[in-house]
């Protein structure tokens, strides 16, 4: 029997339109898990690029990856302002 490789799947890859990160944020938020919130937020970082949402925000590259880890909590502030440095908004409905 051969051996099959596996590779590690990084979602960050797949993120690269706003749109795309848009609805991955809006999926996750259905379910309403802080944990994967945070996981969600730092694929969609990732993919635009650590440092760039690091100089939007004006918070530290190594405090962005900090926020990211499951089960932190972050400061709602950090929040919105990694929100708008991905340049998607958070929508409520009833």
């Amino acid at each position: 029997m051969s051996k099959v490789e596996l590779s590690n799947f990084d979602v960050a890859k797949y993120l690269d339109n706003k749109e795309i990160m848009a609805e991955y944020l809006s999926q996750v938020l259905v379910d309403g898990n802080t944990d994967e919130l945070l996981e969600t937020l730092g694929h969609i970082a990732k993919a635009k690029g650590m440092s760039q949402i690091a100089k939007d925000t004006g918070l530290g590259r190594e405090s962005l990856y900090k926020t990211f880890r499951k089960g932190t909590k972050p400061k709602f502030d950090t929040i919105v302002k990694v929100i708008n440095s991905l340049g998607v908004k958070l929508q409520v409905s009833a």
